[in-house]
C-alpha cells in the first residue's frame, strides 16, 4: 500500500480542476463574482418556492455561482463567491476540496449557504479558514417538487442549498469543503 500526501493530493486535485475547467489561475474580479452571483440568488428565487423571502430573513448569504469539480481516481472541486449581508456584499470567499476514490470526469454546480444565526455568521467571518463538518454543521435541505421552504421548520444555524443546472441537487454533502476568504 502506498501513502499520499496530502499536499500531493491537494496539488494534483487543483492541477486536475484547472486543467478540466480551463480556468485561469487567477482569482476573479469582483465585479465578475458579483454578475455571477446576482444571476445564482435569481435562480435560487425562481427555483424555490418562498426562496426570496426566506433570504430576507437571512443573516448572511454566502454563495458559489460555480463549483468546478473534476477528478481522475483523485479529485477536487473551487469555486469563489461572495458573502452578503444585508444584500451588499461584504467579502469575498473560495472554496476547495480534495477526495481520492472512484471518480471520473467533471461537473459544475451552485452552492448558496444561508446563515440563520448571527452567531454563526460571526464565528464564520472570524475564521481564517472555515471548514465545514469541523467548524461548524452545514444542513442541506431536501424536500419534494411543489414544496415551499417558509413551510419547512429549519432550526440549524447554516442551511446549504446546491444547484445543478436542472435544479435543486440531492444526496449531497459539503462535509470536508474548505472556505477561505480571498484577500484583495
Amino acid at each position: 500500500m502506498f501513502r499520499v500526501s496530502k499536499t500531493w493530493v491537494l496539488c494534483a486535485a487543483a492541477a486536475l480542476l484547472l486543467a478540466a475547467a480551463g480556468e485561469r489561475a487567477a482569482a476573479a474580479s469582483a465585479e465578475e463574482i458579483n454578475i455571477k452571483v446576482d444571476a445564482a440568488l435569481d435562480m435560487f428565487r425562481e427555483k424555490v418556492s418562498g426562496g426570496g423571502e426566506f433570504l430576507r430573513k437571512a443573516k448572511g448569504v454566502l454563495v458559489f455561482p460555480s463549483v468546478i469539480k473534476a477528478g481522475l481516481i483523485i479529485g477536487g472541486e473551487y469555486g469563489e463567491g461572495a458573502l452578503r449581508v444585508g444584500g451588499k456584499t461584504v467579502d469575498y470567499y473560495n472554496t476547495a476540496a480534495a477526495s481520492i476514490g472512484f471518480q471520473l470526469g467533471a461537473q459544475s454546480k451552485t452552492v448558496v449557504l444561508v446563515f440563520l444565526r448571527q452567531s454563526a455568521l460571526d464565528d464564520f467571518r472570524k475564521s481564517s479558514g472555515w471548514k465545514a463538518g469541523v467548524d461548524g454543521s452545514i444542513a442541506i435541505v431536501k424536500w419534494g417538487v411543489g414544496g415551499d421552504i417558509n413551510s419547512v421548520d429549519i432550526k440549524d444555524p447554516i442551511v446549504g442549498f446546491v444547484f445543478s443546472n436542472k435544479g435543486l441537487m440531492y444526496n449531497l454533502t459539503l462535509e470536508g469543503a474548505k472556505f477561505t476568504k480571498i484577500v484583495r
